[in-house]
């Protein structure tokens, strides 16, 4: 079988990829960085900041697939069932490997939002999760997991 042509979005299987884990990446960070920027002006501790930002990334990654799925007609029930199945993988990895480099970055969520520090830990660790996650979508796509369930619902 060909997994080149398997499924009808287009492209290779690592552009297939490289797209699905940007998406993943756009609701993740957005619920990463805001977690993390509430959990810290709070002043909460450090394992409720990043138990804030993985909950605020699932819901806003699940929520940027369900706006998309349902615009593509399918009713609210079916789109979380897609985005669950689309989503769930690529953000927990996503999530593991993002909040395990700042956990490991000495001082990177005490730094305080004024800090370099607290900036460029989490720009880096969203890069080195984006770098991560890429080569699992293509392993889940060219299953037709992941989100080629999503490209699906689009032809």
């Amino acid at each position: 079988m060909d997994t080149h042509t398997m499924h009808p979005a287009g492209g290779s299987l690592w552009s297939q990829a490289t797209t699905a884990t940007l998406h993943c990446l756009t609701g993740c960070a957005i619920g990463e960085v805001l977690g993390m920027v509430i959990g810290t002006a709070l002043d909460l501790h450090n394992l409720g900041t990043v138990l804030l930002s993985v909950v605020l990334a699932f819901v806003f990654g699940y929520g940027l697939t369900m706006r998309s799925v349902l615009s593509s007609g399918l009713a609210l029930r079916a789109a979380l069932g897609v985005a669950l199945a689309a989503d769930t993988v690529s953000i927990s990895v996503m999530e593991v490997v993002d909040n395990g480099f700042i956990l490991v970055v000495p001082g990177a969520l005490d730094a305080g939002l004024a800090s370099w520090l607290f900036w460029a830990s989490l720009v880096a660790s969203l890069a080195i999760a984006f770098v991560v996650t890429v080569p699992v979508n293509r392993w889940l796509i060219s299953r037709g997991r992941g989100h080629a369930v999503v490209h699906g619902l689009h032809h």
